[in-house]
């Protein structure tokens, strides 16, 4: 077994999280991870794999035994897989129905490292506070699976809800933020973006973005821009707009 730094290259190997990489030269899969892998995939001795803690260890393996729901997995190697650079933040405002889960899983597989809840003042859903655990479930679970599907070693994190103040004040921290705005007069391709540290986007609700938090997030510092002509819904935009900062940052 080797001790690696640095992702390696993508093979296809699926991915499987746990809460807990031990170490050693055999590696168990059970529980819904085990089920997923002999049930689901079918995988079968000799099989690739790939085992990850969620937070930047990766493990690449072959399959020993697959049965009775668990993976027996001889390790080949261990990576440490750096945080990729700049750190992507997005500000999602609360859409309604199952919008959230997929403004969370397609940003979780376009990059994104840090998702913030936001109760913005037209957002059709209310986390009231007997739905704040049921609602942070749901998008956690959502980037856990997307993760998987993406094949990243670091799962996003997603944060308690934030208000439009709270919202503000995280603003401080980062290098670069950015409101999508549909009305706003600034291209997103004329913004410089960091190559290191934290840019962070921020995405309004359905009924969009009042004036006031408009106000607020650029007294914070944030810079209103559009993606281009077409209004977005509010569970694809903050995707898109990963995508292009990707395209400028990491992809470049």
């Amino acid at each position: 077994m080797s001790e690696l730094t640095g992702a390696p290259e993508a093979d296809g190997a699926p991915l499987f999280l746990l809460d807990e990489v031990p170490a050693g030269d055999v590696l168990t899969v059970d529980g819904a991870e085990g089920r997923h892998a002999v049930d689901v995939l079918r995988l079968a001795a000799g099989e690739r794999v790939r085992i990850s803690d969620g937070r930047g260890l990766l493990v690449e393996g072959s399959v020993l035994t697959a049965e009775a729901s668990t993976l027996q997995v001889h390790v080949l190697a261990r990576h440490d897989v750096p945080a990729p650079q700049p750190t992507f933040v997005l500000v999602q405002a609360l859409p309604k129905g199952d919008h959230g889960q997929l403004a969370v899983d397609l940003a979780t597989e376009l990059g994104v490292d840090r998702v913030v809840p936001w109760t913005a003042a037209r957002c059709v859903t209310k986390w009231r506070d007997d739905r704040v655990e049921k609602g942070l479930a749901k998008w956690r679970a959502a980037a856990r699976a997307a993760s998987k599907q993406a094949r990243r070693p670091r799962v996003p994190e997603v944060t308690e809800p934030m208000s439009t103040r709270q919202v503000c004040g995280m603003l401080a921290d980062v290098d670069l933020a950015l409101v999508l705005h549909e009305q706003a007069r600034q291209p997103f391709t004329k913004i410089d973006v960091p190559k290191a540290g934290t840019v962070a986007v921020i995405v309004g609700p359905e009924g969009g973005l009042t004036d006031g938090e408009v106000v607020a997030f650029r007294a914070a510092g944030a810079h209103s821009v559009r993606l281009g002509a077409e209004v977005l819904r509010t569970s694809t935009a903050g995707a898109a707009a990963l995508a292009a900062l990707s395209a400028r940052t990491r992809w470049a």
